[in-house]
């Protein structure tokens, strides 16, 4: 089953389209961590394809570019919010893990999606 991500811009109540974002997989003897991927979500705020096709037991990071999704709209420099990283594990690979995120120049949240 896949790894997925939808960002949603709760300032504008609109998909947040072209934020960049980065998945890592980190090491299991916390020597690091391994960048998977780097994308852009699409005019819905998702990927267009899926983040992992093929998942494996582990701990996962991903990185959302908050602060230059916000860049250019009437938000102080430096941003209140910059990198916005969620760290989830993966304990059944047979599983659809969803990793939303709701964001705002000034606060975030997230959930395990379906």
């Amino acid at each position: 089953m896949p790894l997925t991500t939808h960002v949603l811009d709760t300032t504008s109540g609109r998909p947040a389209a072209g934020l960049r974002l980065q998945l890592f997989r980190l090491d299991p003897a916390g020597e690091g961590r391994s960048l998977l991927k780097e994308v852009w979500t699409n005019a819905d705020g998702r990927t267009d394809v899926p983040l992992l096709v093929e998942l494996e037991v582990g701990v996962y990071e991903i990185l959302f570019d908050v602060g230059e999704y916000f860049a250019g709209e009437e938000v102080p420099e430096p941003p209140f919010l910059g990198l916005v990283g969620v760290r989830f594990g993966i304990a059944d690979p047979s599983s659809h893990y969803h990793v939303p995120l709701l964001v705002s120049p000034w606060s975030y949240s997230t959930y395990r999606g379906s």
